[in-house]
C-alpha cells in the first residue's frame, strides 16, 4: 500500500507521555482510593452491578522497584466498538507497546468489525510490524469497527467461549457511552461466572458527550472540532468573497452540542443553535427559525445578505414537542415493532400511528413537512431510537426561514436577498489524522489500559487528567464504570447506561459564547483557524479545544 509523505513522518512521531508512564513502566505504583458511588440511582446500580459497583478510583505514580505485577506475560484483546475517532489507533498502539514493555511474551488480539468480533471469534494478532503501520494515523481500518451489542445470554456466553478459547487475561473495549456500558456489564458477567478475564474500556467520540469529573474529554473530539472548523472557517472566507449565500451547516453530535460550541467558538459564525438551551427555553420550532432570521434581516440591512448558521445535528429532538414526539415514537414503535416492520409505505405507518398516539403528539407529527415526518420514521438505531443523524436539518430550517423571510418582506420588515447553501460536515471529522493533542492522549490512553489491567483491575474506564497542562504533567488512572451510570429509558423499559453529558448553560464555554454571540450576529467577526498543524511551535500545534481550557480556566 503506497502512504503519503505526511504518513510516513507521522510513523516516527513520538507521542508525549505523563510522567507517571514515561519512565520505567515497570515500576509504575497503582494507589487505590476510597469506594466510589454513582451520581444517581445507586440501589438500582448496586443491584444491577452486586460485584463491580463501587469500586476505587485508580492512580498510576512512578514507582522506585519492579512491580511484577506489570511484568506478567499477558494475552489481551481490544475491540473498536461504534463510530470511528481520530485516534483510535494510538490507543491501540498504546495497548501493545505496554503490553511489550511489561513483558514480550505477552500478546495482543485486535477483534475484527467490532464486538461482533469477540462474539464470533474473528480475531487477528497485532505484531509490532502490523502496528508500525498504523500509529499516528486516523481511522479504524487496523481492526475495523461495529455497532453489534452484546446484550443476550447467547451472545455473552459466545464472547465468554472465545475470550477462554484465547486464553486471554482481559479485553479493552475501545467506545462511547453506550459501548463502555456494555463493558461494564461484561465485566459483571464475567466475574459472576467466576472467570478472572478483566475488562477495561477507553472513552471514545467526537461528539464530546463521554465526560465526567476524571474523564476530561472523549479522545477524537479535539481533531473533529479542529477538522470541521477549518472547513467553517473556508466557508466563512467563501462568504465575505461571494458576499451572496448562508451557509447552514449541520455538525456531527447527536446527543450534545458540544461540537457546534467548540467550532462557534473556534470560527465565530454569525448564528449557533445550541440544543440544550433551545431545550431550555422551551423554545417551538417556530422560536428557533425566528432566531435565525434575525440575524439574517439585521445583516440585510447592513447590506450583507450572507452568513453562516451552524445547526447541531440533534437540534430537532431538542425542541419541545418534537422532543415529546420522538420519545413517544421510539416507545410505540418498540413496543409494536414486529406490527410496524410489516408496514411498509409512509401512508401505512402513518395510519398505524393515528391509532397508537396520542392526539397532541399526533397533532405535532402532523404539522411536519412530509420529507421530515417520513425520515422519523426510517429504519431504528441500534438502541431502537430515530435516526436523528438523518433528518436533513439544516434544509428544514433554511426552507422555513425562506418562508418566513417571504412574509417578514411583505410586512416591509426584510429587503434582503435570500440564497442559500446547505451543508452536513459529520463523516470528514471521524477520520482525520489525529492532532498532536489526540495522538498523545490516546498513546496514554492505551498504555492506562495495560497498568489497569496489569494491576488486575476489571470494569475500569481509563483515564488520564489534567490535559490543558503538557502531557508530562497530566494525571494517569482509571475511573470504575459504575460511577459514570444512572438509569433511562431504553427499548420501553429502564436500563443502566453511561450518562450523557450534555453543555451546560452554566458553563464556562457556553458563557464565553453567549457572550460574543450578539455581535456575531450582526457584524462579520469570522475568524478562519486554518488546517491541522502537527509540525512547530507548542502554542501552534499541541493546544486543546477551547471547550477544555475555558473549563479549567486556562487562555
Amino acid at each position: 500500500m503506497e502512504i503519503s509523505t505526511l504518513q510516513k513522518a507521522r510513523y516516527a512521531y513520538q507521542p508525549k507521555l505523563p510522567a507517571s508512564l514515561s519512565g520505567e513502566l515497570t515500576h509504575i505504583v497503582v494507589k487505590l482510593g476510597e469506594p466510589t458511588e454513582a451520581a444517581t440511582d445507586q440501589a438500582d446500580l448496586k443491584m444491577l452491578f452486586k460485584y463491580s459497583y463501587g469500586k476505587p478510583i485508580a492512580r498510576f505514580e512512578a514507582g522506585t522497584a519492579v512491580n511484577s505485577q506489570l511484568t506478567r506475560q499477558l494475552n489481551v484483546g481490544v475491540i473498536l466498538s461504534g463510530g470511528q475517532a481520530p485516534g483510535g489507533h494510538n490507543v491501540i498502539a498504546g495497548l501493545f507497546d505496554g503490553l511489550n514493555k511489561g513483558n514480550p511474551a505477552s500478546k495482543l488480539y485486535g477483534f475484527v468489525g467490532g464486538p461482533s468480533g469477540l462474539i464470533e471469534n474473528k480475531s487477528l494478532l497485532i505484531t509490532g510490524e502490523l502496528m508500525d503501520q498504523y500509529r499516528n494515523t486516523g481511522g479504524f481500518d487496523l481492526i475495523t469497527s461495529g455497532r453489534t451489542k452484546i446484550e443476550t445470554p447467547e451472545q455473552f456466553a459466545a464472547a465468554l467461549k472465545t475470550a477462554k478459547a484465547l486464553a486471554l487475561n482481559a479485553i479493552v473495549v475501545i467506545g462511547g457511552d453506550d459501548s463502555n456500558t456494555n463493558a461494564a456489564l461484561l465485566a459483571e458477567y464475567f466475574i459472576e461466572k467466576g472467570e478472572a478475564i478483566q475488562i477495561i474500556g477507553c472513552p471514545k467520540t467526537i461528539d464530546g458527550d463521554l465526560k465526567h469529573e476524571y474523564i476530561e474529554a472523549s479522545f477524537g473530539f479535539d481533531t473533529a472540532c479542529k477538522t470541521y472548523s477549518e472547513l467553517i472557517g473556508n466557508i466563512e472566507r467563501d462568504a465575505l468573497s461571494a458576499q451572496k449565500y448562508w451557509y447552514f451547516i449541520k455538525l456531527m453530535g447527536r446527543s450534545a452540542s458540544h461540537i457546534a460550541l467548540e467550532c462557534a467558538l473556534q470560527t465565530h459564525p454569525n448564528v449557533c443553535l445550541i440544543s440544550e438551551e433551545v431545550e431550555a427555553k422551551k423554545q417551538s420550532l417556530a422560536q428557533v427559525v425566528e432566531q435565525v432570521c434575525d440575524s439574517i434581516v439585521k445583516r440585510a440591512a447592513n447590506g450583507e445578505n450572507f452568513g453562516v448558521v451552524l445547526i447541531p445535528e440533534g437540534l430537532i429532538e431538542f425542541i419541545p414537542e418534537i422532543k415529546t414526539l420522538i420519545a413517544e415514537l421510539n416507545d410505540v414503535m418498540a413496543k409494536g415493532s414486529e406490527e410496524f416492520a410489516k408496514l411498509h409505505s409512509f401512508d401505512r405507518r402513518k395510519a398505524w400511528l393515528e391509532k397508537t398516539l396520542r392526539a397532541d403528539t399526533l397533532a405535532t407529527f402532523n404539522s411536519l413537512p412530509g420529507e421530515i415526518a417520513a425520515q422519523l420514521l426510517m429504519d431504528r438505531d441500534p438502541h431502537g431510537n430515530v435516526q436523528v443523524s438523518l433528518i436533513a436539518t439544516e434544509h428544514l430550517l433554511s426552507a422555513m426561514a425562506g418562508h418566513r423571510l417571504v412574509e417578514l418582506k411583505k410586512a416591509g420588515v426584510y429587503k434582503g436577498k435570500f440564497s442559500v447553501q446547505r451543508h452536513f460536515f459529520g463523516y470528514e471529522g471521524r477520520c482525520a489524522f489525529p492532532s498532536n493533542f489526540d495522538a498523545d492522549y490516546c498513546y496514554a490512553l492505551g498504555m492506562s489500559a495495560f497498568v489497569l489491567i496489569a494491576a488486575g483491575l476489571t470494569g475500569y474506564l481509563a483515564s488520564v487528567r489534567n490535559l490543558t497542562s503538557s502531557a508530562s504533567e497530566w494525571i494517569a488512572g482509571g475511573i470504575p464504570l459504575t460511577m459514570m451510570m444512572n438509569m433511562e429509558q431504553r427499548h420501553g423499559s429502564k436500563k443502566p447506561v453511561i450518562k450523557k453529558a450534555l453543555v451546560t448553560l452554566d458553563g464556562a464555554p457556553f458563557k464565553a459564547f453567549a457572550a460574543e454571540r450578539d455581535t456575531w450576529a450582526v457584524k462579520s467577526s469570522f475568524l478562519f483557524p486554518g488546517a491541522i498543524q502537527y509540525y512547530g511551535p507548542s502554542e501552534v500545534c499541541d493546544q486543546p479545544t477551547m471547550t477544555l481550557k475555558l473549563e479549567q480556566s486556562i487562555k
